[in-house]
């Protein structure tokens, strides 16, 4: 048994404190390296993974994630330097259940293989509502992508700024084996 990987598995938390500072290439091919390795239903590999850190794009996620929030003037990713959005590819996989699965398989390795690298990171909802939105196709569309990509969820994702909380107490009856 792998006792650092259930380590890892145990300690990770949302941050939502960063740092300014950037991550290093490395560190972000590591988290980007998890998430393209996590299962798919039937290996299809539908989920698009992009990692935004210019910052006139960073600043357009912010601000859709904000509007779709309901909160213009909040920073829904908590002044993370990175930004990882997972998105899922339509024509690859039509099953939008199935996509949601394989986009919140890619996203649970990236947070986890994030606090292996050191990083904070938090799972941010709304891009399923981002991507549906004309602002939000420009956006696929600046970025090189194709505008019938849905959303699935992001990542904040930088150097944690403070001590990440501590986990709570584990409920009655979570895991059952018969």
């Amino acid at each position: 048994m792998n006792a650092e990987a259930l380590k890892v598995l145990s300690e990770r938390r949302s941050v939502r404190s960063y740092k300014p500072e950037q991550i290093t290439a490395e560190e972000l091919e590591a988290v980007l390296w998890a998430g393209m390795y996590a299962p798919t239903a039937k290996g299809c590999q539908d989920v698009v993974i992009v990692a935004v850190q210019e910052p006139e794009m960073l600043a357009r996620v912010r601000r859709l994630n904000a509007e779709i929030m309901g909160k213009p003037d909040a920073d829904p990713y908590y002044g993370a330097p990175t930004v990882i959005l997972v998105l899922s590819d339509p024509e690859i996989q039509a099953n939008h259940e199935l996509a949601l699965l394989d986009g919140a398989a890619a996203e649970t390795n990236m947070l986890n293989a994030a606090y292996a690298a050191g990083l904070g990171s938090c799972w941010i909802n709304r891009p399923q509502k981002m991507f549906e939105t004309e602002e939000g196709k420009q956006m696929l569309r600046d970025m090189g992508l194709k505008d019938t990509l849905t959303g699935i969820a992001s990542i904040a994702l930088g150097y944690a700024d403070g001590e990440a909380p501590q986990a709570k107490p584990r409920k009655e009856g979570y895991a059952v084996v018969f």
